[in-house]
């Protein structure tokens, strides 16, 4: 099943010239909060490791009209490489207005496979990068007196799941990071708020995890009984980065149609 193709969707003129930065935009839900802010007119830069799928986004969001967005591949585990392209992209737009903290992994493993190395892996790339990518640019954001910051969690440790546990305890992290962040931050007038998908049918979702029997699977969770789109999630990032949610900050939205 696909979304409803006669569905019309808002627009949003408070982010047109905005400053956003996403991480892990290259492709999956990323790329839709890419081309999404895009469209609405957005100065988009992103981060990301894919080099060639970040250059293709690039070209297609060039080629389609849009506002052509800016692309730094990063290591976003090597904290000093991520801290000089924030610093790049401050440098050149003067600030962030909108911080997208999108990029994850969820490797699946076995609980009892789990090593120290393993562990430290996946905490820096579902959760460590979220605060150091929030810490460089929280400064430009004060100076500015605004600012909207929007992590990406999970459902999986609301469900819960199994059979990738670090994910699962890094995706709990975040919510907590989202909520200290917020009471932080709520002086300088910088939102801070968390998003939490399901199961999202995006590319790599599809040609790794999504057989027959768990799309079933996940059918017979939601209330809605068709799969959810990256699209979708990227709207739901498009409302907390615009003025329309000045007054939301330290929530947690659930976007999975309804599975818990």
């Amino acid at each position: 099943m696909t979304e409803d193709r006669h569905m019309e969707y808002g627009s949003y003129p408070s982010l047109r010239n905005r400053i956003v930065l996403v991480t892990g935009g290259a492709s999956g839900i990323g790329e839709q909060i890419v081309e999404q802010f895009a469209q609405q007119g957005a100065k988009v830069a992103f981060l990301d490791i894919q080099k060639e799928a970040g250059t293709q986004l690039v070209s297609r969001i060039r080629s389609g009209g849009a506002t052509e967005p800016h692309f730094l591949q990063c290591d976003l585990t090597d904290i000093e490489a991520l801290r000089e392209c924030v610093q790049k992209i401050i440098t050149e737009f003067k600030t962030v207005d909108v911080l997208v903290n999108n990029a994850g992994h969820d490797a699946r493993h076995a609980l009892e496979t789990v090593t120290p190395e393993f562990w430290d892996q996946m905490i820096a790339v579902n959760l460590k990068h979220q605060f150091f990518t929030s810490q460089a640019v929280i400064p430009a954001m004060k100076k500015a007196g605004r600012g909207s910051i929007i992590n990406l969690s999970s459902i999986c440790w609301m469900i819960p799941s199994v059979g990738l546990p670090v994910y699962v305890t890094a995706k709990a992290a975040i919510v907590g990071l989202t909520r200290t962040l917020a009471h932080e931050l709520g002086a300088d007038n910088i939102r801070v708020n968390c998003v939490l998908p399901g199961a999202i049918l995006t590319e790599r979702q599809k040609q790794l995890w999504f057989t027959d029997a768990y799309k079933a699977e996940i059918l017979r969770g939601q209330a809605l009984k068709r799969m959810i789109m990256p699209e979708e999630v990227a709207r739901l990032v498009l409302f907390l980065a615009a003025d329309d949610s000045a007054a939301i900050t330290n929530q947690s939205y659930v976007i999975d149609g309804g599975w818990v």
